[in-house]
């Protein structure tokens, strides 16, 4: 991917404030909203949601558990019945795995995914021209087809190649069979081992974003807000009958581990090429030439819409993992501060403002450091680690099984659950607010009610998830999504 600008590594004073990883933004995020993940997070990529990363999955598959699974979510906020030209990938973006696997905040590995329309049928305004029954139907009219490539130790190979997408989930006339059995058809093996999906979903990402981005009105903790206090609530999924774009990846712990070190860094990115040109004073047909740059990035939840100030969003889109950890430290203070967005989060006193009833641990914050920052040491922590803001995983971690997964993964007990990388159902919204309170081992003091308690109240996503890859939910249907129930 493209080096991250000059002129954007020049403000180490405005970039400390800003690349500091999930840590900050648990502070941020518990005053000014809990996050969206990474929905619409920056100026210039919330006007492009093709290459907009939303959600970055890592685990350790619990049904095939010599094998991990990756999901990087794309296209935010997808109204299901949204035609007549549904939601796909970008044919000009290069979306990318990237995995650092001996600490480095670089990428030993990357999968990269490339997609290209294929229309059937342009004399006809339809996506689809009769009922669907396979993917290979000659009524499939709008396709999208993929190809994938690993890249490692500076060889490019490609281990996939036009594999077909499933159609959207528009309605039971144009979808002949189940779609579930259809959706399955768009499993494809890998060369070399491991398997891919790629289409729509979902959205697994579960939250009231909009309580949280009002002043962190959290509805069931409203008796206790002070601006003004109203009476408790459930909390409501922000993102019931939404779906995304996913690319699900399922290959074995050996092909993204070294000899040594079972921890992994994972982060996903999306880049455009750097001019798009429209010919002839026509924007019916752009051309997008020169090199890729990198335009999106996503690692751990809950950061860039959420701590990045508005004037450096789109700067943090563009750097590397690598370039974080210069952005991160300062000449210690005398209270040994050295970090001082995570180790003295200065919008944790707001926490106590809105919440009187709240008090959080005082500077320095190392908790934070080791819980978002470098991982956990005997936990996901590599041996040379990098300051970077990765989602860490440790893939010697035994799965627990998706029938006893706890929604509060660590916090809960269950080694493999965030933050030691992201299983589906992890309610990161809940860890993170109980992480910036105390609410944690680490600060035994303030491990108790309400710090340990806090919530949005949206406790699982709207639809049961599968037992076996892509994993996600079916997406919602088109045709049945009633929009009042969003009211």
């Amino acid at each position: 991917m493209s080096p991250t600008s000059a002129s954007a590594l020049r403000r180490p004073a405005a970039l400390t404030a800003g690349v500091v990883g999930v840590a900050g933004a648990l502070v941020l995020g518990t005053v000014g909203g809990v996050g969206a993940s990474s929905h619409r997070e920056a100026p210039l990529i919330m006007e492009d949601p093709v290459a907009d990363n939303t959600d970055l999955y890592a685990f350790r598959s619990p049904d095939a558990p010599d094998t991990v699974t990756l999901i990087a979510n794309f296209v935010p906020f997808q109204e299901p019945g949204g035609g007549p030209n549904y939601f796909r990938f970008g044919e000009d973006v290069l979306y990318a795995i990237n995995v650092d696997n001996n600490g480095d905040a670089r990428a030993d590995v990357s999968y990269e995914f490339r997609f290209r329309n294929d229309i059937q049928n342009p004399d006809t305004f339809l996506y689809a021209t009769g009922p669907i029954t396979s993917l290979d139907d000659a009524d499939y009219n709008f396709r999208q087809v993929m190809d994938v490539y690993r890249v490692s130790g500076g060889q490019r190979t490609q281990i996939a190649s036009n594999r077909l997408l499933p159609p959207e989930n528009v309605g039971p006339r144009t979808i002949g069979v189940d779609y579930a059995q259809l959706a399955q058809q768009a499993v494809h093996p890998l060369t070399g081992g491991g398997r891919v999906f790629a289409g729509q979903r979902d959205d697994a990402f579960y939250a009231d974003i909009a309580s949280a981005f009002d002043l962190a009105g959290l509805r069931p903790l409203q008796p206790a807000h002070a601006l003004p206090p109203n009476a408790a609530a459930d909390g409501i999924d922000t993102f019931s009958s939404y779906n995304v774009h996913t690319i699900s990846l399922q290959v074995p712990i050996s092909q993204v581990t070294r000899q040594g070190e079972p921890v992994i860094g994972v982060w996903s990115t999306a880049s455009r090429p750097k001019v798009r040109v429209f010919n002839q004073n026509s924007g019916a047909q752009p051309v997008s030439r020169g090199r890729f740059v990198q335009v999106s990035r996503l690692g751990n939840p809950l950061v860039n819409e959420v701590v990045i100030p508005l004037g450096l969003k789109d700067v943090f889109n563009t750097l590397q993992p690598s370039q974080d950890a210069g952005a991160l430290s300062q000449p210690a203070d005398a209270a040994g501060v050295t970090i001082p967005l995570v180790q003295r989060p200065e919008l944790a006193t707001r926490i106590e403002q809105l919440y009187p009833g709240v008090t959080t641990p005082p500077a320095p914050r190392n908790d934070l450091v080791s819980i978002f920052l470098t991982g956990i040491q005997g936990v996901n922590q590599p041996a040379n680690v990098q300051p970077a803001e990765l989602l860490r995983l440790n893939t010697s971690t035994p799965p627990t099984p998706f029938a006893q997964q706890d929604r509060l993964g660590l916090l809960a007990g269950q080694n493999d659950g965030f933050p030691n990388g992201r299983r589906l159902g992890d309610d990161v919204v809940d860890i993170a607010l109980r992480a910036v309170a105390g609410g944690t081992p680490f600060t035994p003091t303030f491990n108790r009610a309400p710090n340990n308690a806090l919530t949005d109240g949206v406790d699982g996503n709207d639809k049961p998830f599968l037992g076996t890859f892509p994993y996600q939910a079916t997406p919602a249907q088109g045709y049945a999504v009633d929009n009042e129930e969003r009211e």
